[in-house]
């Protein structure tokens, strides 16, 4: 046989099996897209997922809770994460999604560590994100100017944060950013911000955590509405999910990431919770 033949044949046989192997692991592609305040649990938990099933393929992105919704409803992704119910949002039809509750998340204001301040009432922190109160020093703290720095329009982190504390009033025009990341490293970095975060974002000691009326912004204070600014993680699917996407949103509500992952990344597990609240934001005492 010819040199040349022989080096032919010894590539179709080192390339046929590759292309078999191949073949056997085709991937069946998950997308899931929206809150960012969500995207910490669900990227771990998609990490976990593909070690056990490695012919999953699971894509996390964020882009707020708005995107989620839109772009599931649209049928553009498998799975829309978002903070907020369907039903609130502006041309999202919620009878056409599948809504599957997965986390409890806590939102905490924050601000650059030199503002001296530690604990604003609610109608202080009202009165700072409507433009009323413009200095720290009217609320105890350094001469300062405030600066607010807003989530983008679209995020269910601002929506819940204007739903609870501003009752309706408009926020006063500030800077707007997209991710709970982008947020914490702005006020970690500019004297005189404020802002507000999820609770798995909140692990910076370079930022100050803000109680309200002298509650503490932790976990353990989120069941029974103690600190009230929190709200349900909600995966949402167009209809009935398919095989792969049922799988794994069986996998974020099982008793091992509900019990260990959840609470690890700084969620609660919504079976902790005493209290339930609805679209409206009217809580209700859960029964024993």
């Amino acid at each position: 046989m010819r040199k040349e033949n022989v080096s032919k044949l010894l590539v179709v046989l080192l390339v046929v099996p590759l292309f078999l192997v191949g073949c056997g692991q085709s991937k069946e592609k998950i997308t899931i897209v929206g809150s960012s305040a969500l995207q910490p649990l669900i990227e771990q938990a998609g990490n976990d997922y593909h070690l056990a099933h490695l012919d999953s393929n699971i894509v996390v992105q964020g882009g707020g809770s708005g995107t989620g919704l839109s772009q599931v409803q649209a049928g553009a992704v498998q799975v829309g994460t978002s903070d907020v119910f369907a039903e609130t949002q502006k041309g999202i039809d919620e009878k056409k999604l599948q809504d599957y509750p997965v986390a409890i998340v806590g939102i905490v204001p924050i601000a650059n560590k030199g503002v001296g301040v530690k604990n604003l009432s609610k109608k202080q922190l009202a009165a700072i994100f409507t433009g009323k109160i413009t200095n720290w020093r009217q609320v105890g703290g350094k001469n300062l100017p405030i600066i607010v720095i807003n989530r983008s329009r679209g995020s269910g982190t601002r929506t819940t944060f204007e739903d609870l504390i501003l009752n309706g009033k408009d926020a006063v025009n500030s800077q707007e950013q997209d991710s709970n990341g982008t947020v914490k490293k702005i006020v970690n970095s500019t004297p005189g911000t404020i802002s507000y975060i999820s609770f798995p974002y909140a692990n910076d000691e370079n930022i100050q955590k803000i109680s309200i009326n002298h509650v503490q912004p932790v976990n353990k204070n989120i069941p029974t509405n103690k600190w009230s600014l929190w709200s349900y993680e909600h995966m949402y699917t167009k209809g009935k999910p398919n095989k792969a996407t049922a799988k794994f949103i069986n996998y974020v509500l099982s008793k091992k990431v509900q019990r260990d992952l959840v609470p690890k990344i700084g969620y609660l597990s919504i079976h902790e919770m005493k209290v339930s609240r609805d679209s409206e934001n009217k809580v209700t005492k859960l029964g024993n």
